[in-house]
């Protein structure tokens, strides 16, 4: 995928050394329902998201996100962007115990479509690297500590083989 995409985040010199990505083998257990807690735009005011080049991405918190996983229960905050008036997307920014051993060392990302109901099937198999994680010249958002796992989640994309 980002060996042709003209929109690679990886750099046009390494892409001849592009390794593929790598990713956990698949595993349903990290797979579970979750209830959103949602928070109104009075409730959450647009704040600045720190980065990985040090910028600030305005942004605001859309909720919490509660969830069992292997018998015990988490919350995650969903974030959307400022400008993201609807709230039609779910920007779920996490770092968990792989990260800087398996996984990229600031965290992994997950992407939620809006639901009426608020009801989510979090699939933390579809869990991905940022592109900074390719290139440093990209600006990725730094999940905040309050999404910060416990557990090792070992499943979506993880660091690839050299």
């Amino acid at each position: 995928m980002f060996r042709e995409a003209v929109d690679s985040p990886v750099p046009k010199a390494d892409l001849d050394r592009f390794v593929p990505l790598g990713y956990y083998p698949i595993d349903d257990t990290y797979r579970t329902p979750a209830a959103l807690a949602p928070l109104s735009d009075a409730e959450s005011p647009a704040f600045e998201m720190p980065t990985s080049t040090g910028q600030r991405r305005q942004m605001r918190k859309a909720g919490k996100l509660k969830f069992t996983l292997h018998g015990q229960t988490y919350t995650l905050t969903a974030f959307v962007t400022a400008e993201d008036a609807a709230r039609r997307r779910l920007f779920v920014p996490f770092r968990d115990l792989t990260a800087g051993l398996e996984t990229y060392a600031s965290g992994r990302y997950l992407d939620l479509d809006r639901t009426p109901t608020g009801l989510y099937d979090i699939d933390f198999n579809t869990a991905y690297q940022p592109y900074c994680y390719y290139d440093v010249k990209y600006d990725c958002p730094i999940p905040p500590a309050e999404n910060r796992l416990t557990v090792p989640i070992r499943a979506g994309e993880r660091m690839r083989h050299q």
